[in-house]
């Protein structure tokens, strides 16, 4: 078992240009807190030596949304009239956050604009601008309540996200302009709208963990048994991820 009671989970934070001030939801820390997690916020600080320096002491990751969008030109598309403010601190830190994620193979979450980049870390491409680029689109920004459910999604059947729902279907709320293209390197769709749009991956490989959802567990997790487990499951894994770190033999 680790040293530590809790699992650390590294969360990176948001960068509000205006005041130059890094800032982060509370709801993401309180539901790693929850789930018996012990929260880490990772500054935007896009130095690759800091990064790795600061991942090497954690058991888990969670990326979370954004007020902002990925840059096209990190996955080679001209920017859509309807995209968003881009910030090249978000950007870069959760870009090097996963660099160090895919190299330790450290359990991830990855909520909302986190499920976005790591798509795009793993070569995969965006739509910009769901209202724009997909007709048939139902309403993926619902607006407030924020916890509300305002949709659901199709779950795969077999897969990590079905067992956790206990269903092949489940309300979730939705927050996003933006939506996965092409799916990048090692990830398949687990979950989906009702108009086709990707709501979840995972990545096939068993030597790790790797989530992502397209909407905000972390919002009403309270309330909803299936936020909770999602949480739950994710600082699990960092436990098991941390208990083999203090086992596994060291050289020198």
């Amino acid at each position: 078992m680790s040293k530590f009671a809790r699992p650390r989970i590294g969360i990176t934070m948001r960068i509000e240009l205006e005041t130059d001030r890094f800032y982060l939801s509370r709801h993401y820390s309180e539901a790693v807190e929850a789930a018996g997690g012990l929260p880490v916020h990772i500054p935007l600080i896009p130095e690759a030596e800091f990064i790795g320096a600061t991942v090497a002491g954690l058991d888990g990751i969670l990326l979370p949304g954004s007020d902002s969008d990925v840059d096209p030109l990190r996955y080679g598309q001209q920017p859509h009239p309807q995209l968003g403010a881009v910030h090249p601190m978000k950007d870069e830190t959760d870009l090097l956050v996963l660099t160090e994620v895919e190299q330790r193979a450290i359990p991830l979450f990855a909520i909302c604009f986190g499920l976005q980049v790591l798509n795009v870390s793993r070569g995969g491409t965006l739509i910009q601008d769901i209202g724009s680029q997909w007709p048939e689109a139902i309403k993926h920004q619902q607006g407030a309540p924020r916890d509300r459910h305002s949709h659901s999604v199709r779950l795969l059947e077999d897969s990590l996200i079905r067992q956790f729902a206990r269903s092949d279907h489940a309300p979730v709320n939705s927050h996003h302009h933006q939506a996965l293209e092409t799916l990048g390197r090692e990830l398949i769709a687990t979950a989906w709208a009702s108009d086709g749009l990707v709501e979840a991956v995972e990545d096939p490989r068993s030597d790790r963990f790797v989530l992502g959802v397209q909407w905000h567990p972390e919002l009403g997790w309270q309330r909803d048994e299936f936020a909770r487990a999602l949480f739950a499951e994710f600082v699990a894994e960092a436990s098991v991820f941390a208990e083999k770190q203090q086992t596994a033999p060291s050289y020198g």
